[in-house]
């Protein structure tokens, strides 16, 4: 069983910053694809990053692309995504996702989520 435990988050203000880790327990091979997704309130699930564990590659959306970055801990089977210059438009729950093989910006085809964590950017 795969389960995601996601902490970090809270409150900063425009141009401050924050870390958000997920740690994984039971990470197989069909976890490799890890996406990072936030949802504003009345809004959809918006994709924000991919990474892949074998390989390390990762991927940026342009909206957080300069300002987001991803690094892990594989001691810790743990990822964390470091939020910098943020704004108030980054305000969010923040999601951590794993499917098998690769990423994808689809929500719908991430087998196991993390509980989700609150960021809000006050301007």
């Amino acid at each position: 069983q795969v389960q995601l435990v996601q902490s970090g988050g809270g409150l900063v203000q425009t141009g401050g910053s924050l870390t958000l880790s997920c740690a994984t327990s039971g990470r197989t091979f069909s976890t490799n694809g890890m996406g990072w997704f936030r949802q504003a309130p009345g809004k959809e699930r918006e994709f924000v990053v991919g990474h892949m564990w074998s390989g390390g590659t990762t991927y940026y959306e342009d909206s957080v692309k300069g300002r987001f970055t991803i690094s892990r801990d594989n001691a810790k089977n743990t990822v964390y995504l470091q939020m910098n210059s943020l704004k108030p438009e980054d305000t969010a729950v923040y999601y951590c996702a794993v499917r098998p093989v690769v990423w994808s910006r689809s929500p719908g085809v991430y087998d196991y989520w993390g509980q989700g964590t609150q960021v809000t950017v006050s301007s």
